[in-house]
């Protein structure tokens, strides 16, 4: 099954949750990533944190969403917006009419103070990101009917983490 992940600039969070899910579900799941203003660039934060946690980024990119509008791009089955500019934007019609979630992750690039708590922005927004993608991948697809399954993915999108539950 393909996913796409999707956020404004494809900097940060949707790179992330490209990564963890080409982690976690291999063999099931492709993971993809784009933004609809993309920056063209990954966050040096989330780079070094995908590279610290060993996590492939050799053929991450920044690219556009519109790389997955096209009759020749992977079919999608999945389309995950991962913050809150790109849940609130008009997004393009999918081919194939993935079903669409929205799991609104802070966005640690705009983390202010010194560089490590900066940085644990990054690592939070990758827990959270984990931890539903985790979720997403064990689900028993072949059991759930489609509502059924939209149902869950909302579900995913609002899970509290440890941390935010303490926050709180």
């Amino acid at each position: 099954m393909n996913v796409l992940f999707l956020c404004t600039h494809n900097s940060a969070r949707s790179i992330i949750a490209e990564s963890i899910i080409k982690f976690l579900g291999r063999g099931k799941f492709k993971g993809f990533s784009a933004g609809s203003q993309p920056s063209g660039e990954i966050h040096p934060f989330a780079l070094d944190l995908l590279k610290r946690l060993n996590y492939d980024t050799r053929n991450l990119s920044s690219k556009s969403w519109e790389e997955f509008t096209s009759a020749d791009a992977p079919p999608l089955d999945f389309v995950l917006t991962v913050c809150d500019d790109a849940a609130k934007e008009t997004c393009p019609i999918w081919l194939g009419q993935p079903m669409t979630v929205h799991w609104g992750v802070p966005d640690p690039s705009s983390a202010e103070g010194r560089e490590a708590e900066r940085r644990h922005a990054f690592a939070d927004a990758h827990r959270m990101l984990y931890q539903r993608i985790s979720i997403f991948v064990n689900l028993p697809f072949e059991e759930l009917d489609e509502l059924a399954l939209q149902k869950r993915l909302d579900d995913i999108g609002r899970t509290e983490t440890a941390s935010s539950k303490q926050d709180a």
